[in-house]
């Protein structure tokens, strides 16, 4: 018996099993079957079994090769979530190579953050590490493919943020604002500068960025300034950007006391009609209301917190808050730093008297009260007089009192009317900036990993951050979808008994976090974790043994916990 092919003119051609025999001499054949509906791999098969080639056939797992395994779960995983924001169509309507690159670039800093080189080389075919380059098809390229996306990217930056605003912000809504710094590597970017590093990089100069956000703190928006910058100076920038940019006739902006100072207020904010927001007060103004009388203890007998007015601030409410917590945080952390210091002037002031080599000079025991006292921020505490041969020192007990009796306190400002947003309300629209700092957590060590910057090109910089911001834009849905299974509390601005009090985890995230299990008995895990462990969903290329049998692929099956977060996230593989 044999297998025949018979073509079958526009048709196509038949697949027939069919004997040979002979008949008065002659040779004859006779179909046995048609085999025209049988996959191809399956009449392959029966070729071999026709030409015996079976009969010694090895067992099972050495019938076949595993040519190679590429990690695909967390890829699928990212992917469809990046197709499910929009986000290509955000980039551009038509697909392209540099919109691809893109979203290359986006996917790899949430699942092996790294150089453009090394993401280049986990792309390519002959060294990949996942399945990215395979799915979005950049097997083929290098290094320069990605950064001429960058370019790509960094001139569609202002359609970008124009369109996530018009996604997640609306007319009279609270926007979120903050700014961060990381350190860089090199000297010959425009934007490194030496500035305020929030880093403990003194030594590399660095970058400066802020980040706008909705109320939820789902990002919309960021901007690279030099190095340099102090935070007010980057308001008005922002403000334009939502006025004209976005569109935005009426927004609430919160921002911290460091950034919304009374200057920026003046200047930049009471100048747009409809542009309303929510800061706190410094430090200084604190103690100067207290000082006038407008803050008093007896406030807080029955409550936590008062809404109080004074004539320095007009057409605003200041709304003073008393966290005991806070105060009590503060007072431990004072009373350290002091101590800490006093035992750095007890030195200073031993050295002075010592038999061998005493200190000597005013200049010189002056210069090392002021190393001693320069990073400890309590040099307010002393009152000290070096003479040449002696230090005299002492604690400012006046000045100690004076500032416990303002801890646990801070007071908001704001120039929204008490109709629209509530004492209680304003409080958690400050508090809101945690979700920022969360973000900026996210992009500088825990996910995402921005730094450090090696690029020298300032469009270059700007479109690395924004890459980052566009990665944490989908890591940002993704624990949304996924926080029943990590230790992400779910309840999102749920109700709070006492705002000014700290938030507590709900009861739900209490008990994941007790038991690494939810109610419903499925692991728990963070969300680095969750993307390791779909990350052993792989992609198998198979070859069998008989080389006329063509490879195939054949993907790993999900364990029960994978096909749940696989659900969560709305994944089919």
């Amino acid at each position: 018996m044999y297998v025949a092919v018979v073509p079958n003119r526009n048709s196509p051609p038949a697949i027939l099993l069919r004997e040979s025999f002979r008949e008065n001499g002659k040779v004859r054949n006779r179909t046995i079957a048609n085999l025209s509906h049988w996959p191809a791999t399956q009449i392959e098969a029966l070729r071999q079994v026709l030409r015996g080639e079976t009969a010694s056939a090895a067992p099972l797992p050495a019938s076949f090769d595993i040519i190679r395994s590429r990690p695909h779960g967390h890829v699928a995983a990212v992917l469809t979530t990046i197709e499910r924001l929009g986000l290509p169509a955000l980039l551009e309507v038509t697909d392209s190579r540099s919109r691809r690159a893109v979203l290359a670039l986006i996917a790899a800093r949430i699942l092996d953050p790294g150089s453009k080189l090394a993401t280049s080389r986990a792309l390519r075919d002959e060294t990949c590490h996942n399945t990215l380059g395979e799915s979005l098809d950049l097997r083929t390229g290098n290094e320069d493919d990605l950064y001429e996306a960058m370019d790509w990217l960094v001139a569609r930056q202002s359609a970008v943020e124009a369109e996530l605003a018009k996604r997640h912000l609306s007319s009279g809504t609270l926007v979120l604002y903050d700014l961060t710094s990381t350190y860089f590597e090199g000297h010959h970017c425009p934007l490194a500068k030496y500035g305020y590093s929030r880093d403990e990089r003194r030594a590399n100069p660095q970058i400066v960025f802020g980040l706008l956000s909705n109320s939820e703190g789902c990002p919309v928006a960021v901007e690279v300034f030099e190095g340099n910058t102090g935070d007010p100076k980057t308001v008005a920038t922002q403000v334009n950007k939502l006025r004209e940019r976005f569109h935005l006739e009426r927004v609430i902006l919160v921002g911290d006391r460091g950034m919304l100072t009374q200057k920026r207020i003046e200047e930049d904010l009471r100048v747009h009609e409809g542009l309303e927001w929510v800061s706190a007060l410094r430090a200084p103004q604190i103690q100067k209301l207290a000082a006038a009388g407008a803050i008093q203890m007896s406030l807080f007998d029955e409550q936590d917190l008062a809404e109080v007015n004074h004539p320095d601030y007009p057409g605003e409410r200041l709304i003073v808050c008393r966290n005991p917590l806070l105060a009590a945080e503060r007072a431990r952390k004072r009373n350290e730093l002091i101590e800490a210091a006093e035992k750095k002037l007890s030195e200073i002031e031993a050295a002075t008297q010592r038999q061998r080599q005493p200190v000597r000079g005013v200049e010189k025991i002056s210069y090392l009260v002021g190393r001693a006292l320069a990073t400890s921020k309590v040099e307010k505490y002393f009152r000290w007089k070096a003479t040449t041969a002696k230090l005299q020192w002492e604690r400012d007990t006046e000045r100690i009192n004076r500032d416990a009796a303002l801890d646990g306190i801070y007071v908001l400002r704001t120039n929204v009317p008490v109709e629209r947003l509530h004492r209680d309300e304003t409080v958690l629209a400050y508090k809101r900036l945690a979700a920022v700092e969360r973000a900026f957590r996210s992009l500088k060590s825990v996910d995402l990993h921005v730094r450090p910057i090696h690029h020298r090109l300032p469009d270059r910089v700007r479109a690395h951050v924004l890459i980052a911001m566009l990665a944490y834009y989908v890591e940002w849905h993704m624990r949304r979808a996924l926080a029943p299974i990590l230790f992400d509390d779910e309840r999102h601005g749920g109700p709070r008994p006492n705002v000014v009090a700290p938030a507590v985890r709900s009861d739900r995230a209490q008990s994941k976090a007790l038991h690494k299990r939810t109610a419903e008995d499925w692991p728990v895990q963070s969300f680095h974790d969750c993307l390791q462990d779909l990350a052993t969903i792989v992609k198998n290329s198979i070859q069998p043994k008989l080389k006329s049998l063509p490879p195939f692929e054949v993907i790993t099956r999900p364990t029960a916990s994978q096909h749940h977060a696989l659900q969560l996230l709305g994944v089919a593989l």
